[in-house]
């Protein structure tokens, strides 16, 4: 693997590669960009198939994140770490140890925060290695920033509704929910409240009996929640299910979802345009996680993290509007909202003050 040739690269200040035989660690930490601030982004544990497909996911994620927390209008850079391996069966208190320590190792050019297959009490024993952490539970109450995550989505997609079908509600509309965890979990439970027809599928058949059973929502089909017609499809798993085979199969007027990565190809959003399907970009609608951690570490109010994830419905539904405008997808809009932010004067590199 030529990280310097991956057609994902796209000029990452930093790729480590890390292993500890002792506790079996094999993982990859990639920064991004550290132009806005020292990098932050989760600690996703997945069972890769291969290192290579762990380092295209980690290279993608990261980039994403400096598109995101430039967005978020946070000082933060883009970095995200992966962990390869079953977080079923794979994980222990010492492998996550050693990711602390390989995250120390950096000097606080990046700051991990919990993902996929990780959890506030996994930050806490990377924690007993680096100060580098966020997303710590605390006093007033769990670093988990899932629920923050579901708002900011949940603000975004009324947004979406609002310019589409000129309603101010979701209620009574069609949203299939593809990954029912725990920020999937937690959209349904918004939407529900509000009058929204939910169905959900997931690969854990725990999840979504647990969501069939406590929010009444209606269980579909891997495949099938592509196909069964919505009004709003929301990507709320992993990355790469808008594509050239999916999204001629979609259903749907609105794509908005948690997600990250939801593309594929940078051009898909191309052929959501062209289908006349209305895609809030991932990594616009979904910073409420990040907004929330990065807010707790710096020490910040409780009101500080509420209108921070406030000020996602409002950006969405500003790049939405000029969208609609310009006539042209909103994923060029994001984008060039962040490239931007991310032209501003280079900061002074000063990690050490992010612990």
């Amino acid at each position: 693997m030529n990280t310097l040739t991956h057609p994902e690269f796209s000029n990452h200040e930093r790729v480590v590669f890390v292993t500890d035989a002792a506790s079996g660690l094999k993982a990859i930490i990639a920064v991004h960009s550290s132009q806005l601030g020292p990098a932050i982004g989760g600690c996703r544990m997945w069972p890769y198939l291969s290192a290579s497909d762990a380092l295209t996911d980690v290279l993608r994620l990261s980039r994403g994140m400096t598109y995101k927390n430039a967005l978020a209008g946070i000082a933060s850079g883009g970095g995200k770490s992966v962990i390869i391996g079953d977080s079923k069966r794979d994980k222990s208190a010492s492998l996550m140890r050693a990711m602390g320590k390989a995250i120390h190792d950096l000097g606080g050019l990046y700051i991990a925060a919990e993902d996929s297959g990780t959890s506030p009490s996994d930050m806490a024993v990377m924690a007993e290695s680096t100060p580098y952490v966020a997303g710590l539970d605390h006093e007033l109450g769990s670093g988990d920033p899932s629920p923050s995550t579901a708002l900011g989505v949940f603000l975004s997609l009324k947004k979406a509704v609002l310019q589409r079908f000129d309603q101010p509600s979701v209620n009574g509309l069609r949203v299939n929910i593809q990954g029912i965890g725990q920020v999937g979990f937690e959209l349904a439970r918004l939407l529900v409240a509000e009058g929204a027809d939910v169905r959900a599928s997931d690969t854990n058949r725990t999840a979504l009996l647990r969501a069939v059973d406590e929010l009444s929502v209606t269980p579909l089909e891997h495949e099938e929640i592509f196909t069964n017609p919505c009004d709003i499809f929301a990507p709320c798993a992993m990355g790469g299910i808008l594509n050239e085979t999916t999204i001629p199969r979609l259903s749907t007027q609105i794509v908005a979802g948690a997600a990250n990565n939801q593309l594929r190809n940078e051009t898909d959003h191309l052929l959501l345009h062209e289908r006349g399907i209305l895609y809030c970009p991932d990594y616009l609608i979904n910073a409420g996680g990040v907004i929330d951690v990065y807010h707790r570490r710096q020490g910040h109010s409780i009101d500080a993290v509420q209108r921070g994830v406030a000020d996602i419905g409002e950006r969405a539904q500003s790049i939405l509007t000029e969208a609609h405008a310009r006539q042209i997808s909103p994923e060029i809009i994001a984008a060039e909202h962040a490239e931007a932010r991310l032209s501003q004067p280079v900061r002074a590199k000063t990690h050490s003050a992010a612990a």
